[in-house]
């Protein structure tokens, strides 16, 4: 018979449940042997049987289901890499992400955009929400500080905000391209329901963007090049690549990096003249 020793899954549940405290959930602390929560308590937390959950740790009883292991990590409080990796090794594939709605990130984060110095970089949500943003960005791509919240759109910006729009070379195929990318991001992240809302209100605002939200057309947003024609610096090059925030499965940072040192140049100039008031994003 297999044991919690030769099963990972069933390791990695017995170490969870070790690490929490029971007065945490309401349980008495005496007579305990181990530390952590006993299976029966996980099993209550969970909405399992006891059984069934002690048969998991001891490796028998086959796959769980999806929605037994998604009770447990709920039981356990698990984050969400967590919640992943107990997926990996009860059904062997990562489970359906949960869409987590951001509204800020972390400090750490905030500093390495801040380090980007003359690279505009943005983090931005599956619904292109940008909730992150360094000095470079506000100087070439927008001032997202002197923006409302809910206006920090990507699409919004790009369909609705005439500068924005006519700082665009190309303009069509961009669109184009941003919608098919915004698509496969809201479809990958489960996050359709949250951007009914904004898909709504730009289709009627915007008859282009009803128009190619018609085409169900998907695509990635990888890496490429983007050319942007600035009101006082002029055209301005920038390479662009996408990157996911690991253990954020919300987030994605956007890096866009002058393509030639005259482009350079043009970010620093641009830079020098920006004010300070609004060279940060809100922590």
């Amino acid at each position: 018979m297999a044991t919690s020793v030769d099963s990972p899954l069933g390791a990695y549940l017995k170490d969870r449940r070790s690490r929490l405290d029971p007065a945490t959930f309401g349980f008495s602390t005496s007579r305990r042997r181990t530390p952590g929560l006993r299976r029966e308590e996980v099993a209550h937390l969970s909405n399992i049987s006891a059984t069934w959950y002690t048969w998991l740790e001891q490796g028998r009883g086959g796959a769980p289901s999806v929605d037994v292991l998604n009770r447990i990590a709920t039981g356990l409080m698990l984050t969400e890499p967590e919640r992943q990796h107990l997926f990996m090794l009860g059904r062997g594939h990562p489970a359906d992400v949960k869409y987590q709605s951001a509204k800020s990130v972390t400090p750490r984060l905030q500093r390495l955009l801040d380090a980007l110095e003359v690279s505009p970089a943005i983090i931005r949500t599956p619904t292109w929400d940008v909730v992150a943003w360094n000095r470079a960005a506000c100087a070439v791509l927008t001032d997202y500080g002197a923006l409302p919240p809910e206006q920090r759109n990507i699409l919004r910006l790009v369909f609705c905000n005439p500068r924005v729009r006519g700082a665009q070379d190309n303009w069509e195929g961009i669109a184009r391209f941003v919608v098919g990318a915004f698509r496969a991001d809201v479809i990958r992240a489960g996050a359709a329901s949250e951007a009914a809302q904004l898909v709504e209100e730009l289709s009627q605002a915007s008859p282009e963007f009803a128009a190619l939200w018609r085409d169900n057309d998907v695509s990635a947003y990888g890496e490429g090049t983007k050319r942007l024609h600035h009101a006082s610096a002029g055209q301005i090059e920038l390479e662009y690549s996408g990157f996911s925030v690991d253990g954020r499965p919300d987030l994605a940072m956007v890096v866009y990096h002058p393509a030639t040192d005259a482009d350079a140049d043009r970010v620093r100039a641009l830079l020098a003249s920006l004010p300070p008031r609004r060279a940060e994003a809100p922590r």
